[in-house]
């Protein structure tokens, strides 16, 4: 079951360069993260966590910033 939640966010991190909007593709990273968030806080894996809170907060900020600057 965990590898799995693995392999999905993976999945989804690969489909996000499919995109074809700029914020669409960090939307869908941000939840790629998210849920690798989730699976390295099953597995108590604290670089996993970390590198993807990273991710998941640039995606984010960078949506939310690129909105009110247009």
């Amino acid at each position: 079951m965990l590898d799995s939640i693995g392999w999905v966010a993976t999945a989804i991190f690969a489909a996000s360069y499919f995109c074809k909007q700029p914020g669409t593709l960090r939307r869908v990273q941000a939840m790629a993260a998210v849920m690798w968030i989730g699976y390295g806080v099953m597995i108590h894996a604290m670089p996993v966590i970390v590198a993807n809170v990273i991710v998941a907060v640039a995606a984010i900020y960078s949506t939310f910033r690129r909105r009110e600057a247009a």
